[in-house]
């Protein structure tokens, strides 16, 4: 449910709602707007519902309390009105600004990390992204470099001034890459591992989280409300495509999903056209399509010499595609992104 608070409540009547709610063995979390608080009641309150509602409604500086009838909470626009906002570095992803994640699949040296980097940051990349810990399909398959990995991103990091975004397997690894890392990045194969959501939840960084191959809209956003309800507000949403019975392209981008979650969630959103369609040639196209839709961001792969890459080089763009392609999206966005703003409040 939501405590929707009066425009003007003081913080002394803020705080006794919270331990209101927490008194009745339930957990509040708070979404300060310009003008009012808004406080997500979350936790089991089964037949006791109508009566914990009529207890709260009648607290001092309490303007309603409504139920949410969606099962995901804290992601929801109706917990909070306003877009969520997140700062990296110099970096704002959100809020009407385009991010541009741009790097590797895998860091294979130190050498294809830093040649990449500089490339991507001259072309107007935003934030750096390299897979230190690769999940792969097959066990025989190039697995990433690890903490050498992440030292080198650290060494790039230094070298561009761009945030990095990297990924992370297992919740042991958590708090060695925050250490370094700016943005931790939990990968479609993990998004309902619930551990790792959670110990994601307990760190001070932002989390990329990724759609599952084959999950719903639904199934994601609940997964983005394990990090949420963990302690950890600063979820990005990344679509990387579905699996369909089609077979042309890697995976099934499905942009629809940007303006529906736009509506529905007030987390920023990033598309990945790269894991989408699997074909370079097929990724310039999908990103403006993407960025045309009001995807907050992209996310692409990156390689100096992509047809002798270790991962994923089928569907990695070459320097050269990426500098043609950063400008291209930037126009986009400076010409569509009223249009979105203004259909997302309608």
């Amino acid at each position: 449910m939501l405590v929707v608070m009066s425009v003007g409540a003081t913080e002394e009547e803020v705080q006794a709602v919270r331990r209101h709610i927490e008194s009745d063995g339930l957990t509040p979390h708070e979404s300060r707007g310009e003008q009012r608080v808004i406080i997500g009641v979350v936790g089991d309150v089964g037949p006791r519902k109508e009566q914990v509602m009529a207890h709260l409604a009648v607290l001092p500086g309490v303007e309603s309390v409504t139920p949410i009838s969606k099962p995901f909470k804290l992601t929801s626009r109706d917990f909070h009105p306003e877009d969520t906002v997140i700062e990296v570095g110099n970096t704002t992803i959100g809020g009407g600004s385009l991010t541009i994640m741009a790097g590797p699949c895998a860091i294979e040296s130190r050498d294809q990390l830093m040649r990449t980097a500089v490339s991507v940051v001259e072309a107007g990349a935003t934030v750096l992204r390299g897979g230190a810990f690769k999940p792969r399909t097959s066990p025989y398959s190039f697995q990433g470099l690890g903490m050498d990995g992440i030292r080198f991103l650290v060494e790039a990091r230094a070298e561009t001034g761009l945030p990095i975004v990297t990924e992370v397997m297992e919740p042991s690894q958590i708090p060695q890459v925050a250490q370094h890392a700016d943005i931790i990045q939990i990968g479609a194969r993990n998004m309902q591992n619930f551990p790792l959501l959670t110990a994601a939840g307990k760190v001070d960084r932002p989390v990329m989280l990724k759609r599952g191959i084959s999950a719903t809209i639904e199934e994601w956003l609940m997964a983005a409300e394990y990090i949420i309800s963990s302690g950890n507000p600063q979820v990005i949403l990344c679509e990387r495509g579905i699996r369909t019975f089609e077979t042309y392209t890697r995976n099934t981008l499905d942009l629809a999903a940007v303006p529906l979650l736009h509506r529905l969630t007030h987390l920023p959103v990033v598309v990945d056209p790269s894991h989408a369609t699997g074909q370079r040639w097929l990724v310039p196209p999908m990103a403006v399509a993407a960025v045309a839709g009001g995807a907050d961001g992209i996310m692409v792969e990156v390689h100096p010499d992509p047809d002798d890459a270790l991962s994923d080089g089928p569907q990695s763009l070459t320097l050269e595609m990426f500098g043609e392609m950063a400008p291209v999206l930037r126009q986009v966005h400076s010409q569509v992104e009223p249009l979105v703003t203004a259909t997302a409040e309608a």
